[in-house]
């Protein structure tokens, strides 16, 4: 648990961690879905027989030049593409009555349900039971993205809570490394399995997750919450391989009931309570979680997993599909050094130095595609050497990214809400971000495709290429800023230490407190102790945000 057995900082045995990092972290196979999904939509819209099925012809030779004059129209794009994340946008908001009413654990497998009916719909070769397919499956990944990290947050060990969380966003790499694996290996059929079988992969996952979860413990805190005292500690002394009547878990279920009341003295854990700034500071704490969500996605990372395979084509790269499971791989690497780095650089401290990386390699990437990245009339690469330095620059702004916000974001998301509301804070921030995720999908190929205003059925576009890189360089500045105001360091608090972090310390001075509250082994239970024994040295960190 996150706490250890007994809420403090003493954790728990390695025998207990290494079973509680086991059930804990199967859960993180959810990231696959939508990873999986995200990797695959991409290749599947530049598939020959997929454009045969669903696209247009083009009798003018200028569009579809490499799919036999077969295109697909940019508000088709964009609807195919960012139709998922309007589904999980609601799927998320709708993570707060499954979470609640059903459960984590039965939350989770529901959503797999739901999931792979959207799947089985993907594979009819008419246009509306595709779109709306990958609005159900949207659906089933919206639920699982916010239930997953909440089921992780609440059952993991905290000194490794980071890790564990983490795991979900290497879930989502792995998942997209299979599906570019997937699509190059059937990329060459010129048959509906060419892009039903990509699809079709999917009821794997969620066959795997789903049945899984049906194995494991619920969540404790979820049961303490709904007062089921007795299921709680069954929860816990499996999560913890201890006996149900031991002192270890009725001290970390004690420590946990504490908490809870203290949150429900505050507030009724309405929606309304999520937004008002009491002691427990929630409206701080939720407009955290929806902000820190949003930057994630405004960082650009999808626009490379989403459209990376026409956009490195377009830059007169060949064999793109190559250049996306390179950067793929890079995706994934580099997300397993990012989540052991969690817990020992910190979250705060990632996040800023991620924002800088990717500020500056996104900016070089724009500069080097605006002035030498050129394309001669082929479209073929008109200066190699630039090509190179700008498929190394988007895989270091990758490797940044993994290593920070992509899997940061979803460890902070996690464990900033007090239990009293964090399945409707949650499902807030995570349904921003797949909000951001739509409107990035939908508005990307406006923004980058070239326009063909004047030509039969043609679109207006921005037409800006490598340009808008210019645009996700800006957007990363904008995650440095708010990490530095809005992002505390959480590192080694259990959840509930981490509620009296906001009550008792500044965003800026949070590393400090942290340390102390460490330190003096803070809790609920030994609160007054410590705060009087520590009056002094906390006087600076008292002050709000």
């Amino acid at each position: 648990m996150a706490g250890g057995p007994s809420g403090t900082a003493e954790g728990v045995s390695n025998a207990s961690l290494a079973w509680a990092v086991i059930m804990s972290a199967f859960a993180a196979f959810g990231g696959i879905l939508f990873g999986y999904d995200t990797g695959t939509i991409g290749g599947i819209i530049a598939m020959q027989d997929w454009l045969n099925v669903f696209g247009d012809f083009d009798p003018t030779g200028v569009l579809g030049k490499e799919t036999k004059g077969m295109y697909l129209k940019v508000p088709d794009k964009s609807l195919v593409v960012s139709i998922l994340s309007a589904g999980t946008f609601f799927g998320a908001l709708l993570a707060f009555p499954m979470g609640d009413k059903v459960g984590r654990k039965w939350g989770i497998v529901v959503s797999c349900v739901i999931f792979s009916l959207g799947v089985g719909m993907q594979l009819d070769t008419k246009w509306a039971p595709f779109v709306v397919g990958r609005v159900i499956a949207g659906l089933g990944v919206g639920l699982i993205s916010c239930l997953v990290p909440m089921y992780q947050s609440e059952c993991s060990p905290k000194n490794i809570r980071g890790l564990i969380v983490g795991l979900y966003q290497l879930a989502i790499t792995i998942g997209a490394l299979l599906a570019a694996i997937v699509l190059n290996a059937t990329k060459d059929e010129q048959s509906h399995s060419a892009w039903r079988t990509p699809i079709a992969v999917q009821f794997a996952w969620a066959a795997i997750l789903g049945g899984g979860m049906m194995l494991l413990p619920e969540s404790p805190r979820y049961l303490l919450h709904k007062n089921r005292v007795p299921a709680a500690q069954r929860a816990l002394a499996r999560l913890t391989n201890r006996p149900v009547d031991s002192p270890e878990v009725a001290a970390e279920c004690a420590e946990i009931t504490l908490a809870l009341e203290a949150e429900r003295a505050l507030g009724s854990g309405s929606y309304a309570d999520c937004f008002k700034n009491t002691a427990l500071r929630n409206g701080l704490r939720t407009w955290t979680g929806i902000m820190l969500q949003g930057w994630q996605q405004l960082t650009g990372i999808n626009f490379i997993f989403y459209y990376g395979t026409t956009f490195f084509s377009s830059a007169g790269i060949k064999n793109p599909f190559t250049i996306t499971i390179i950067t793929d791989v890079v995706n994934t690497v580099m997300t397993i050094v990012g989540i052991q780095l969690i817990d020992r650089v910190g979250r705060r401290r990632l996040l800023l130095i991620g924002a800088v990386g990717m500020m500056i390699c996104e900016y070089i990437v724009a500069i080097v595609g605006v002035t030498v990245g050129t394309v001669d009339a082929s479209g073929a690469a008109d200066n190699v050497a630039a090509q190179k330095v700008l498929i190394a620059f988007v895989c270091f702004y990758i490797a940044f990214f993994a290593t920070s916000w992509g899997p940061v974001a979803w460890v902070v998301t996690g464990e900033i809400f007090p239990l009293n509301i964090r399945a409707k804070g949650m499902s807030l921030s995570v349904a921003s971000n797949w909000l951001w995720n739509f409107g990035i999908g939908y508005a990307t190929p406006y923004l980058v495709d070239t326009s063909t205003k004047g030509q039969p059925n043609g679109v207006a576009t921005a037409a800006l290429h490598v340009k808008v890189f210019f645009i996700w360089g800006s957007t990363c500045l904008g995650c440095l800023i708010f990490t530095y105001f809005f992002v505390p360091e959480t590192k080694g608090l259990s959840l509930e230490q981490i509620d009296l972090l906001y009550q008792e310390s500044s965003i800026i001075n949070s590393e400090k407190y942290r340390k102390q509250m460490i330190a003096g082994n803070v809790t609920h239970a030994h609160h007054g102790k410590v705060e009087t024994t520590h009056t002094d040295s906390a006087d600076a960190d008292s002050e709000k945000v």
